[in-house]
């Protein structure tokens, strides 16, 4: 099969490349660069097409080159603190070029959708864990740019045949087991590779806020490995080619674990301290968030291979600390 990967140049869309490839499927990339990185392209065995999700034209145009019959969607803005500082922005590039994309899909004839989905639609969680039967409540415009994706695919199911798979994450965190691909965002955003920084000596790091009603009270999160991440896209792919339901799932460890705990972990892992003062709560931070993978579980059979928050850090520190400059070295 042949899949356009749009975003596989960046974290998450650059170890689906390379479980795709895995797994005897033909993928192309198309990415604009803005976030991605063009050596994560060629680490994960793609050629790279350069474009805009919001050029039509240029879309149908690589989909008809390369005979495309199936579109993973991972190209969007994902720092929730931006979003909620620049929503029109946000709005523009999440929602308005995930709905480019679609309509490109339409003129090219391509009726498989996988759409790199999020736990910020859910905002914040009324019970724990949760469940995809959980209300949908955003906090922050890149919780509610997600979800206005996610209603509009079945419309477009019922209008254009399009079959879709919205794949739910909570934390993405770790790196390529086998050290070729890793996080490299500019700023970095994220706890993990933040706080392997940190005890490395190459950033400072922060915990936003500990008066959360929680054990410790900084936030809790679900960590989940990008490789386990990558294999959930496979699989879904996998069940729309065999003629699978269009269905929405959640991916994660189905564990809570704090900010501090996530610091210990780096500690232990490293046998470096990180330095952690405490900083005010960013805007838009749920308290807690954590789910039950149970449903593609019973579904696809997805299987977590890297669920200890240890393997996880490991994975992370070796790739950031043999990538002092990330992708540059």
């Amino acid at each position: 099969m042949s899949v356009l990967v749009a975003g596989g140049a960046g974290y998450i869309g650059s170890h689906t490349v390379k479980a795709l490839r895995a797994a005897g499927h033909d993928v192309v990339i198309y990415d604009d660069l803005s976030a991605g990185h063009r050596q994560a392209a060629k680490l994960a065995g793609a050629p790279i097409e350069v474009g805009d999700i919001r050029d039509r034209a240029r879309l149908v145009e690589v989909m008809r080159a390369y005979g495309v019959n199936a579109v993973m969607h991972f190209a969007a803005r994902l720092s929730v603190g931006e979003s909620v500082k620049d929503p029109a922005g946000y709005y523009d590039t999440n929602v308005g070029g995930a709905l480019t994309v679609l309509g490109a899909m339409i003129d090219a004839g391509v009726r498989h959708f996988i759409f790199s989905s999020t736990a910020a639609t859910f905002g914040n969680p009324v019970e724990t864990p949760i469940t995809e039967d959980h209300p949908q409540r955003p906090i922050n415009a890149y919780g509610e740019t997600k979800l206005a994706v996610e209603r509009a695919l079945p419309h477009f199911e019922r209008a254009h045949g399009i079959a879709w798979t919205a794949l739910r994450y909570f934390n993405a965190a770790g790196a390529d087991p086998d050290g070729l691909l890793g996080e490299d965002h500019h700023p970095e955003v994220h706890v993990i590779p933040r706080a392997v920084d940190a005890a490395l000596g190459r950033g400072d790091f922060a915990i936003y806020g500990d008066d959360y009603d929680t054990p410790d009270g900084s936030c809790l999160r679900d960590y989940v490995h990008v490789t386990d991440l990558a294999a959930a896209h496979v699989l879904a792919l996998d069940a729309l080619r065999a003629g699978g339901a269009s269905a929405a799932y959640n991916l994660g460890n189905g564990r809570p674990v704090s900010v501090r705990e996530v610091v210990t972990a780096v500690e232990r892992v490293t046998g470096r301290r990180v330095h952690a003062p405490v900083a005010p709560r960013r805007p838009g931070d749920p308290a807690v968030l954590y789910t039950s993978s149970d449903r593609i579980k019973r579904a696809l059979g997805w299987t977590p291979a890297y669920e200890d928050l240890d393997v996880i850090v490991e994975t992370a520190f070796r790739w950031r600390q043999a990538h002092e400059r990330g992708y540059e070295t």
